[in-house]
């Protein structure tokens, strides 16, 4: 069960799973936690963005670990190595195209 803060208002103004010094139990079907946890998700910083980002660096890693012989690519499974292939065509064709100038944007 959360634990939610709440400002002045009465609105969520934090979330915590544990119990926490002025924090109160809170169902997690309550509209008012749905709606700030979306809140958090729709945000510039929120999680789908840092998420993308981290994919790539994640994408980056596994090829790195690969050509330095510490797994193989026949060590992931079959549905892993299908999804690793279309990552890896996708990034090469944006590349080919010249269209990464190599901020973190997400395409």
């Amino acid at each position: 069960m959360p634990f939610v803060s709440r400002d002045e208002s009465g609105r969520i103004s934090a979330v915590s799973l544990d119990a926490e010094p002025g924090f109160e139990a809170c169902e997690r079907d309550d509209p008012q936690l749905v709606s700030f946890l979306r809140g958090l998700q729709g945000s510039g910083g929120g999680f789908e963005q840092s998420d993308m980002r981290l994919v790539r660096v994640l994408e980056d890693l596994i090829d790195l670990l690969i050509a330095r012989d510490v797994v193989r690519f026949t060590d992931f499974p079959d549905a892993a190595q299908e999804k690793l292939l279309e990552r890896r065509s996708m990034r090469h064709v944006i590349g080919a195209l010249h269209l990464l100038d190599g901020s973190d944007e997400v395409f």
